[in-house]
């Protein structure tokens, strides 16, 4: 497997240089079309024991270089090559080092929920800053507080605005804007705010750490066509279940949004077999051909023209929240 890329003939003036990891080596391409360069080359090998050895095919010294890379899964690959390869861009000496991390894996362990378990989150947050990097731009963290365990700027990206921008599009009319759980309220709110509609909340209660069960609602849905947006779908416990009660409660149509489709164990089955209108995520995580394939009512937005966009802006020292505003 490799980080590829051709040497890039027009490399950007200003000592911009993007890589892209296997994790997001598509996304990674659509962001360098956006900004119109070549990604860089770098080679990543494995040794028959299974460890990564990566290496920087071309010139970084001095470099404002971005690295974009998902700690989706295999989680703990994906995150080792990552934190590989800055550790050999940072002794390549290049002078910047941004980690694009556009999902940010163990997000979800934020904080102690029982006693003897760990903080992965912060710990994530420290082996990164550890390898070498100077600053970190990610998407829709699970947890606003994230931003919080890193000693560097932090620029927190939301996918509202792609999300959003699609259905406004298609002008679906006696919208409301449900919040899968209590926790999501503010990302609720950004889309209720950008599309518009009353905006309802679902109480809902985990059983393990693999399912969840909606208990009640808070709002009126009955003949409405209700609007779930949530930061990321996993086993899809939640989505089903709150499927389940705003169908009940008279939802007459029911449109379901997430920015990270990290779809696993029996997520697939449970979309397939929830009374969805539409299923829309963004290519934060790369979908395997064969969910797709089941998911007919599945929309793949990207967000490379956004991460794109913020990565010019940090190059250039400008605003990144201005793109929210």
């Amino acid at each position: 497997m490799s980080w590829s890329g051709q040497q890039s003939a027009d490399r950007d003036a200003n000592g911009l240089v993007i890589f892209g990891g296997t994790a997001s080596s598509a996304l990674a391409d659509k962001v360098c079309a956006y900004l119109g360069v070549s990604r860089g080359a770098l080679e990543v090998s494995r040794f028959p024991d299974g460890e990564t050895l990566v290496k920087v095919e071309e010139d970084v010294r001095g470099k404002d270089v971005f690295v974009i890379q998902s700690t989706c899964p295999p989680v703990n690959d994906n995150l080792m090559e990552l934190l590989i390869g800055i550790d050999c861009l940072r002794r390549a000496s290049a002078k910047r080092i941004t980690a694009v991390i556009p999902y940010y894996g163990y997000a979800r362990q934020d904080r102690k929920a029982e006693g003897r378990t760990p903080i992965t989150a912060k710990l994530v947050a420290n082996m990164l800053t550890k390898a070498g990097v100077n600053r970190v731009l990610t998407m829709n963290l699970h947890a606003d507080q994230i931003q919080g365990f890193f000693d560097i700027p932090v620029d927190h990206l939301t996918a509202a605005p792609v999300l959003a921008a699609h259905f406004v599009d298609h002008h679906i009319r006696d919208a409301v804007l449900v919040s899968p759980d209590v926790g999501n309220i503010k990302f609720g709110n950004d889309f209720a705010s950008r599309i518009g509609g009353e905006l309802a909340v679902i109480h809902k209660r985990r059983l393990n750490a693999e399912s969840t069960t909606a208990v009640t609602i808070i709002g009126n849905v009955k003949d409405k066509n209700v609007m779930m947006f949530d930061d990321m779908i996993t086993t899809a416990g939640t989505v089903s279940e709150a499927v389940k009660l705003v169908r009940q409660h008279g939802a007459k149509g029911v449109y379901v949004a997430a920015t990270h489709a990290v779809f696993a164990g029996p997520a697939v089955e449970r979309l397939s077999a929830a009374e969805v209108n539409e299923i829309v995520v963004t290519d934060t995580i790369p979908l395997r051909a064969e969910v797709q394939k089941k998911l007919s009512n599945m929309t793949v937005l990207s967000v490379a023209n956004l991460v794109g966009e913020a990565i010019r802006r940090i190059h250039e020292h400008r605003s990144v929240s201005a793109l929210f505003v």
